[in-house]
């Protein structure tokens, strides 16, 4: 099994920022597995934000919701992904759910998935 906690959201005016944390865990987790984030927003269905490998490659949603803004990092001694999010929008309020896959994350369903964390924007 594996565990996905994730941390460090809350409630933040527009233009701030929020750093996301999430720890991995469990017998089955490999440091090797690929890790991300996913929001939803009220309404929404969910969507891709961000994933990192191993390696260090990284991915970011197509659209442009999110480049330039936001930076997904990580470190592999701790098993942990942060998601650095700047210039904070109204429309970011949502709930973000860390993943974790083999290899590469799915963008469509990620094979494992912490609790979510709000983040609410006040404009």
């Amino acid at each position: 099994q594996v565990q996905l906690v994730e941390s460090g959201g809350g409630l933040v005016q527009a233009g701030g920022s929020l750093r996301l944390s999430c720890a991995a865990s469990g017998r089955t987790f490999s440091s090797t597995y690929a890790m991300g984030w996913f929001r939803q927003a009220p309404g929404k269905e969910r969507e891709f934000v961000a994933a990192i490998r191993w390696s260090g490659s990284i991915d970011y949603a197509d659209s442009d919701s999110v480049k330039g803004r936001f930076t997904i990092s990580r470190d592999n001694a701790k098993n942990t992904v942060y998601l650095q999010m700047n210039s904070l929008k109204s429309e970011d309020t949502a709930v973000y759910y860390c993943v974790s896959d083999k290899f590469v994350v799915s963008r469509s369903w990620p094979l494992y998935w912490g609790q979510g964390t709000q983040v609410t924007v006040s404009s």
